[in-house]
Order: structure tokens, then C-alpha cells, then sequence
């Protein structure tokens, strides 16, 4: 695949990225015809810090993400991550600076990657929404893209940060979500968290590569 970008410093993290997924595992990407041009949500499970830039290889295009602001504080990675795009977003409260910041990117004509349940899990299951990915889905009104991964968390699990072992890792791109499809309306109580809660639920009904046959 052939990242078309100008950007240095995110073509040496895209790249750095499939070095790292070559090195410690194998990878499936599947569902890249699901994916459309222009602004669009990519919402995933989030089971493991690899899966950003995980994500971002897997597709030719830059992409803009949502990032807890602390992963801002240390200058190096910071400066790293920004120049990725990366939006910073103070976690458990409404972050309007960062609302209007992921809105701009979307108005842009651009992709922006959020995870619905807000961190990563645990122990691999994925936990209850947040109403971040609902409310910028319905404010903005663009396509969104569900993603199922697996086998991140077996190279890099929360807590750790260096790699434990090797995976299997595969990557599904859903069939993109129209605002009809997630948004329950302007009128409807718990609007953001219930379209969360639709996004999260297709992320779940892709197919898990621990399922037989798969």
C-alpha cells in the first residue's frame, strides 16, 4: 500500500508501524472497499496503544485521532503525535476545544479515528461506550466506519510498554453507518450516548477472528 502524504514525520510513524506489526506478528486487513473518501468517522475497539497507528497503516491516506491529552505532556512523543494530527482531549469531561478541533478536521474533508469506549480494555472485551463517538457523529453527520481488531493486546497490553509476545492480528473495516443508521434524532433523550451505543454495537457484530472457521 502506498500512504499518500507529504507529512515526514507521519510517513516515519506509518512505516515504523508495520515494521513493528511485521516484526512481532502477523496481519489480515479485510473490508478496505468499506472504506469511503472524504470525512468519515473510524470508530474500533481499543485494546492496545498499538492500535492508532495500527489503524493509520492500514489505510493510503492520513487520518486525524482523538488522543488523551497526558500522552501530550512528555515533549518528544508529544510534538511526535501532534504532527500525526493527533487532538488532544481531556478524558471524562465535555472538551469543547476539542469538539470544535475534531469538527474542523471532519469539515476538512478528512478521516478521524475515535474509540467509542473511550480507553483501552483490559482483558480484551469490549466495555461499555462513551457519548464522545456519538456526539461527534451526530454533529458532524459524516459516514462512520466501524472497526473490529484483535491480537493488539497480546503484543501490548495496557500497562506494559514493551512487547510481551506475538500475535495474530487482523483488522475488519465494516460496511460504513449513515446518520440514519446511528443517529436517534435531535429530539431523543441520551442522543450522543445512544448513537455511541449503535456504533459500538456494529463494531461487535463484525466478525471476531477467534470465531471457527475465520
Amino acid at each position: 500500500m502506498i500512504l499518500n502524504s507529504k507529512n515526514l514525520v507521519y510517513k516515519a510513524v506509518y512505516h515504523g508501524a508495520r515494521s513493528f506489526v511485521e516484526v512481532f506478528s502477523t496481519l489480515e486487513v479485510e473490508g478496505w472497499e468499506n472504506v469511503p473518501d472524504g470525512a468519515c468517522l473510524f470508530a474500533s475497539n481499543h485494546q492496545s496503544m498499538v492500535d492508532p497507528p495500527l489503524i493509520g497503516s492500514c489505510l493510503p491516506r492520513e487520518i486525524s485521532y482523538i488522543a488523551r491529552r497526558s500522552l501530550f505532556y512528555n515533549p518528544l512523543f508529544g510534538a511526535v503525535i501532534r504532527a500525526c494530527n493527533s487532538i488532544p482531549v481531556d478524558r471524562g469531561e465535555a472538551d469543547v476545544g476539542a469538539i470544535r478541533a475534531a469538527l474542523t478536521a471532519l469539515g476538512e474533508n478528512r478521516g478521524l479515528l475515535i474509540f467509542p469506549e473511550g480507553t483501552r480494555s483490559f482483558d480484551g472485551v469490549i466495555k461499555e461506550p462513551k457519548a464522545g463517538a456519538g456526539l461527534l457523529a451526530c454533529k458532524s453527520g459524516v459516514p462512520v466506519v466501524p472497526i473490529r481488531i484483535r491480537g493488539t493486546r497480546d503484543i501490548l497490553p495496557r500497562g506494559s510498554f514493551f512487547p510481551v509476545g506475538a500475535a495474530r492480528l487482523r483488522v475488519r473495516f465494516g460496511k460504513a453507518l449513515m446518520p440514519a443508521e446511528y443517529d436517534p434524532g435531535a429530539g431523543a433523550p441520551g442522543r450522543s450516548l445512544e448513537a455511541s451505543r449503535r456504533i459500538l454495537e456494529a463494531i461487535k457484530d463484525l466478525p471476531d477472528c477467534s470465531e471457527p472457521g475465520l
